[in-house]
């Protein structure tokens, strides 16, 4: 894969664009919609983005379908200019589209397709009598931010709209339907929806009926079947639709791009990470990074049971995943940034925000192994892996702890990381083996420095590519090449890994850091005073209400 084309490879990705041998990506994440244009090997094209903000509306993490819509042509707007700046030419055809974005959360509608409440994400953790009921039930950890403990807390509510569902579906596949007019999802969104039978890549029917037989002892009078309001599920590589005219007009009010091109079947920002990091086989493992922070192992044997910190989700070709998901990531450790970034502004000398990064990262390169004795909390949110409902940033230091720029990098660094350590520590207690772990996101732009500290706290090396800042956009658009690959060959989702390997990951540039010796024994150091002190941080939650 080549990045970003320049002298003579222009003419070549002018070409791909004039012939539609493109596929664009687009991912929802939490602060920043991306969309990637590659070429028919992967290779980046372009690239566009919009940053935009969830809001706190009614005690409720939300975001408009106004702004859904709005995000969506604005990246798109962005790449378009981006390739005509670069290449020019206009994006008229596209062989191949995909959408990801966040997973879980709850967007319901009505038979008129019309929004019954305001879309509640992944970052809601109001669930939790419904997760709790619904994990005892099934003998499966069902988290709270998934889609079906949402369905099951408005029932136990008694919210008013649950009587008018007549279908569900995640963010991700809201705008397929969109850009389709078909109402299905990839297998590994799905899998944060309801429960999934890897042995046949459907929802888990035995679960299905559990459920159902649920709300009839509850007494509820729903004139619906779970499964009668779920998508369709489909593996990657299968037929999901076309973009019908409707749908390019929604990526481009402009006119300009054509509909017709195949579309994947969408995906949740954890299946686009295995993809980015080709890390789809078993023993293999991807962290990502960003809003949130999460780590995918793909399992060679089923785990000895449910653990309420540990996901069970699938590839995007069905294969059983375990998934430490932690809500809060990368989000405090960007605000702290910013905040250096003004200073510097006010000091008579603004930095470029990429320039604020590069530096204060290389800063925590030189603190000290535990980070010199600080203490810091990323919870923006409920963190569910630690037992909290809600979360309040801190940031604490005893009198004799070195409060020095170097080490209060590395422990925001090494913060943006503690939970997901947490939760990796009870798959080491089932003797899950890991034989690769790949990284990607934002947060491993500076090279050696994210990629280090995670190596540190995972206790093994890791992995990061070249295309690690694009994540899961690229990870989406490889997906929708696959789908392109499938019909001209007639493969399905038992291909997807040998297809990677041999058509995008064959000759990868990539970094491998091994763990230092001294980081480790640090952050082990961190992560003891992180878990002592975590009744202050519960205390915080409580007194600044």
């Amino acid at each position: 894969m080549t990045q970003h084309p320049s002298g003579d490879d222009v003419a070549q990705g002018r070409s791909f664009i004039e012939d539609g041998r493109t596929a664009l990506g687009v991912e929802f994440g939490s602060t920043r919609i991306k969309a990637v244009l590659t070429g028919p090997a992967g290779e980046v094209l372009a690239s566009g983005g919009h940053e935009w903000e969830n809001q706190f509306a009614d005690r409720m993490w939300t975001y408009s379908l106004e702004a859904v819509e709005e995000g969506l042509q604005a990246a798109y707007a962005d790449l378009a200019a981006a390739v005509r700046q670069r290449y020019g030419v206009a994006v008229t055809t596209l062989g191949a589209a995909g959408i990801s974005a966040m997973m879980h959360g709850y967007l319901a509608f009505d038979a008129a397709g019309d929004l019954l409440v305001p879309f509640r994400t992944w970052r809601n953790t109001t669930t939790e009598r419904a997760a709790t009921a619904l994990t005892d039930l099934f003998d499966f950890t069902i988290p709270l931010r998934w889609s079906v403990a949402h369905v099951y807390q408005a029932i136990l509510d008694e919210e008013a709209h649950v009587g008018q569902i007549a279908s569900i579906t995640t963010l991700a596949g809201y705008v397929h339907e969109r850009l389709t007019g078909e109402r299905v999802l990839g297998v590994g969104d799905a899998s944060g929806m309801f429960p999934i039978d890897s042995t046949t890549g459907d929802w888990d029917a035995d679960r299905l009926v559990q459920f159902d037989e649920l709300l009839a002892r509850d007494g509820v009078a729903a004139p619906w079947k779970m499964r009668d309001i779920l998508p369709q599920v489909l593996p990657a590589g299968a037929p999901a639709g076309r973009l019908m005219e409707a749908g390019a007009r929604l990526l481009d009010p402009t006119g300009t791009l054509q509909p017709g091109a195949f579309v994947a079947p969408p995906e949740g920002d954890a299946g686009t990470g295995m993809v980015a990091t080709n890390a789809i086989a078993p023993r293999t493992g991807n962290v990502s990074a960003g809003t949130s922070i999460f780590a995918m192992i793909v399992l060679e044997h089923a785990l000895s049971a449910a653990h309420p910190e540990i996901d069970m989700v699938t590839t995007p070709a069905g294969d059983p995943v375990a998934m430490v998901h932690c809500n809060n990531g990368a989000s405090e450790l960007n605000e702290w940034c910013g905040l250096f970034g003004d200073f510097a502004a006010a000091a008579g000398v603004p930095l470029e925000t990429n320039v604020v990064f590069e530096t204060l990262f290389r800063q925590a390169l030189e603190g000290e192994a535990d980070g010199g004795g600080l203490l810091a909390y990323n919870y923006l949110s409920g963190e569910p892996i630690t037992g909290l409902a809600e979360g309040r940033p801190l940031v604490a230091r005893t009198p004799d702890s070195r409060f020095t720029l170097p080490n209060f990098m590395r422990v925001q660094l090494y913060s943006a990381f503690a939970t997901l350590k947490l939760g990796m520590n009870i798959l080491a207690g089932e003797n899950v083996a890991i034989d690769s772990m790949f990284a990607h996101g934002g947060l491993f732009k500076t090279a050696g420095v994210a990629q280090r500290f995670l190596a540190a706290a995972m206790g093994t090396s890791v992995t990061v590519g070249e295309t690690a800042s694009e994540g899961g956009a690229w990870g989406m658009a490889v997906l929708a090449l696959y789908r392109s690959y499938c019909e001209s060959a007639g493969a399905g989702a038992d291909d997807l890994r040998a297809w990677l390997e041999t058509t995008i990951f064959a000759d990868a540039p990539t970094s491998t850091l091994e763990p230092d010796e001294a980081d480790v024994a640090g952050f082990e150091a961190f992560i003891e005073r992180y878990v002592a002190a975590l009744p202050v941080e519960k205390l915080a939650t409580e007194a600044m209400s």
